[in-house]
Parts: structure tokens; sequence; C-alpha cells
């Protein structure tokens, strides 16, 4: 599907619908300039979204635009290709988020983290959201990459507002670091993630309050760190049902894009040998006839997990997505690793429709 989106004569091909929220659709595919060169990219289509959404929508586009176009050159960020009125194009990087990829130990990755937050700061642009780790990708190639630049702002000089907002930023890069390189970080580190900024400390006691009221009451947004809300809403009653069938140990639900640019539900049940399919999905049919059930349902022998026990969501979501060459980027130990040989061996969803990346 070819849709022009610029006036430049340029053109998105759509392959793949990502996710949806209350402020865009984000939809996989080409963009072909003038020229007819071909260039992977992701658009922000915000031109469907309900009218009272669409002024809001059209801001944060133009905000990420604006700040995207000012850190270009900084190698740690994506280009724009074409901002027109229900559209914002971008380009695509192979990779995952880092709530997937969790680099534990991996120290290179948060030196290029600091490499490429050092660079937008540079630009005099604060990202003002990267207490997400969604917004940290984890590249194909070990770099790490900014994504994800709607609260971005960019300023005219290095005023007292920007380093404040670049101490938040800096902030909240050392509790990513935190969380998988805690033995990394230093003294000056520590003291900065334990000293908030004066307005956030006032921010986190009136105007977040106030955002939040509004983005999850009156608009029902959430953040739900790439998961759809069928996955969201339905995966754990879907999930709830199976697990009350006798022999099943452990049931895991991801999703993923389809084909008619929606999204399907993919469950993984563990349970060796005491059940089949078809008595999992009668089973649905009886216990939850107002919903769809999984598109994929796949009985397994053992799910992988981590070294307490808890099952591998990461390596599952991947396996989901047909991602599988991504999974090199994430270690394992052999028990998991084994685990998942066999899933992958006996996998459901072989869609070449989505490949890694944001």
């Amino acid at each position: 599907m070819t849709e022009p989106t610029s006036s430049s004569g340029g053109a998105f091909e759509l392959d793949t619908v990502l996710k949806r929220d209350t402020f865009s659709t984000i939809e996989r595919g080409l963009w072909r300039d003038a020229q007819g060169n071909a260039f992977p990219a992701v658009r922000r289509n915000y031109a469907e979204v309900k009218w009272w959404v669409k002024p809001l929508a059209r801001h944060f586009a133009r905000r990420e635009a604006r700040a995207l176009r000012r850190a270009e050159g900084s190698g740690h960020t994506v280009p724009v290709y074409a901002l027109e009125e229900g559209y914002l194009v971008r380009g695509f990087v192979d990779g995952i988020p880092l709530q997937i990829a969790k680099p534990r130990g991996d120290l290179a990755f948060f030196a290029s983290a600091r490499k490429g937050l050092r660079e937008v700061h540079r630009r005099n642009i604060a990202h003002n959201d990267l207490a997400k780790p969604q917004n940290w990708l984890y590249a194909a190639d070990g770099r790490a990459v900014l994504m994800d630049f709607q609260l971005a702002m960019v300023f005219s000089k290095r005023s007292k507002a920007f380093r404040v907002a670049a101490y938040e930023d800096i902030r909240h890069f050392l509790k990513q670091k935190r969380s998988y390189c805690p033995e990394a970080l230093t003294a000056r580190e520590r003291k900065i993630l334990a000293r908030k900024s004066l307005f956030t400390r006032v921010w986190m006691k009136t105007g977040k309050r106030v955002y939040n009221f509004v983005t999850r009451r009156l608009l029902n947004y959430h953040d739900t760190e790439g998961r759809g809300p069928r996955a969201m809403e339905q995966g754990p009653r879907i999930a709830a049902v199976l697990a009350g069938v006798e022999g099943v140990r452990a049931v895991h639900i991801c999703d993923f894009p389809t084909a008619g640019h929606s999204f399907g539900l993919y469950a993984f049940v563990e349970a060796p040998g005491a059940t089949t399919e078809e008595e999992l999905r009668a089973r649905l049919a009886a216990g939850l006839p107002d919903i769809l059930p999984p598109e994929h349902l796949q009985i397994v022998a053992a799910l992988p997990r981590d070294a307490e026990g808890a099952v591998r969501d990461d390596l599952l979501r991947l396996v989901a997505l047909n991602q599988i060459d991504q999974l090199a980027l994430l270690s394992r130990s052999p028990e998991a690793d084994a685990a998942l040989a066999a899933v992958i061996r006996d996998r459901r969803n072989l869609s070449d429709r989505v490949r890694g990346g944001i």
C-alpha cells in the first residue's frame, strides 16, 4: 500500500502496523524519495484520530520532527523523511527496546547511550521522556539509539531551563543503567540518582497528577511498553482460563501485528503431554464466549525462565513476532536456551512481515 505523505514527492509504502494508541498509529514500511531511493521507515499516523485529540497529536508530531531534525548527525537518533498534516515519517532502526534487550552488565551499550545523550544535549535538545525503557533502543550493532521525541524540547541556548531538563535526562539514563549495570555506577552518578531537581519534585506533587488524570482518565491513554490493548485487556482473562485446565503449569500471552493491520495474540502454554490444542480452544470457547481466542496457541514442554524461575517474556515476545534473528542479542542460561530452542522449532507465527526495530 503506497500513500504520498509529502509535498516533496516522496511516498510511504505501508507494510505493518506496529502499535496504536490514542494519539496515533505507528506503522512500519518503506519511504521512497522523489529519486526513487528506498529507506526503511516508520510513520506516525494521526490522520484518523478523534477530532478533539488531533491538535495535541499534531503538536507532538511537529515537536518530534523539530527535535529529530536538530539531532540529525548525532549517530544515535533517526532522520525525518516527511512531515505533513496527519503524518510524520522517520527512519527505522533494526533493534529491540531496552525492556526486551535487558543488557545486563553491557558496559559498551551504556557508554554508547551516554554518548548519544551527550550528542543530543550538545544540540540543545532535552528528550524529557527517558524514564521509559522503550525509548532506548538496543540496535543490532550494539549501539544505543534514543527514540520517541514527542515530548522533547529544543532550546535556543543553554539556559537554566535547559540545564534542569538535561539533568533530568541524565538522571533517567542513570536509572536505566542502575537497572542493568548497578556495579558500574560511579559515586557521582549515585548522587545524581538520589537528587531530583526542584522542578521535578514540584512536578511530581502537582503537574503529574493533572497529567495522569487527563491522559489516563479523560483520554484513556496508558503506557503499555509496546503491548497492544488486546494483550493488556484480554490476555489476562485468556491466561486465567487456560491455567485452570488440568495439567497446565504456566501460560504466557504475547501479541503481534497481523497482515490485516491489527493485532493477534499468541498463547504459550506449558503443559507437557497433558492436553491438546483442541481441548484448550474448546475450554476458551466455553469460558470466554465474548472474546476472540488467540490466533496462535502453542503447547510446550517447558517455557524459558530466568534464574529466579520467572518466564522470559523478552524471549517469547520475539518468538511471537517471529524476530528470531534478534534473539542473539539476548543472553540466557543453557536451560533457558534449550527450552527456547524447542519453542522455536514448533513456533506458529512464521510471518516475515515484521522485523526487529522501531
